[in-house]
């Protein structure tokens, strides 16, 4: 295991940087994503909802491998071939894409529960006071939403860190996939994925940990009020 660190470690320490990247990335685009997908979940609107409904139980009803495939290879040959175009995708760009997507899913539920969580009467005295629609919803929903969202949206940054160990089958050079160059290079798989896993586990507790400090402290504020 000391032979691994010594030689190894630094590789090890950029490819977790490299998920965290990734994470951050796929993360900040899927809130854009879920934001959207989210208030059209909640508008009195049957296409919108309709529109929402459909992303997430596609997104959500395919598997993250199948989904990293698609986009790194569907896309550029679909573009390519049917359309003339000249595209390549790196496996940066692709996998957040689809880490994009996939958890912009599940953000678009995240947001649409948060602002159903708040009662319907903070909209309607919004409303009543001559606050137009989107005004209302950015001003006085949200805010209260937010609050409740916040744990739930770590955990799902949480989930996400995790998706990343996936996209090692487009080559991208994360974690999980640095760890194959090492075990391939070295010969010694358990110490190699024994000091991964701890590596993991390290900023996962790190992030639950906050996630659960962040709900006690909501939780406080919440009675205090």
């Amino acid at each position: 295991m000391a032979y691994i660190l010594s030689n190894y470690g630094s590789l090890l320490l950029r490819a977790m940087g490299q998920t965290l990247l990734l994470a951050l990335s796929g993360l900040f685009f899927a809130s854009i994503i879920g934001l959207i997908f989210g208030l059209l979940a909640v508008v009195h609107n049957k296409a919108c909802n309709v529109i929402e409904t459909v992303f997430v139980d596609i997104i959500r009803g395919v598997p993250m491998i199948v989904l990293a495939y698609f986009v790194y290879f569907g896309i550029p040959y679909f573009l390519n071939n049917m359309m003339g175009q000249n595209v390549t995708l790196s496996a940066l760009t692709a996998g957040t894409i689809c880490l994009s997507l996939n958890c912009g899913a599940y953000m678009a539920e995240i947001i649409r529960a948060g602002i159903q969580s708040v009662d319907p009467g903070q909209m309607e005295a919004a409303r009543s006071l001559g606050l137009p629609y989107g005004k209302a919803m950015r001003k006085v929903v949200m805010p209260q939403a937010i609050r409740t969202m916040i744990p739930t949206i770590i955990n799902q940054f949480i989930i996400t860190l995790k998706d990343t160990s996936i996209l090692s089958v487009i080559g991208f050079p994360e974690l999980v996939n640095s760890a194959k160059n090492v075990v391939a290079n070295t010969f010694r798989s358990f110490q190699t994925w024994f000091i991964v896993a701890v590596m993991y586990l390290i900023i996962i507790l790190a992030l639950s940990k906050a996630a659960k400090v962040i709900e006690r402290r909501l939780n406080r504020g919440r009675k205090a009020v």
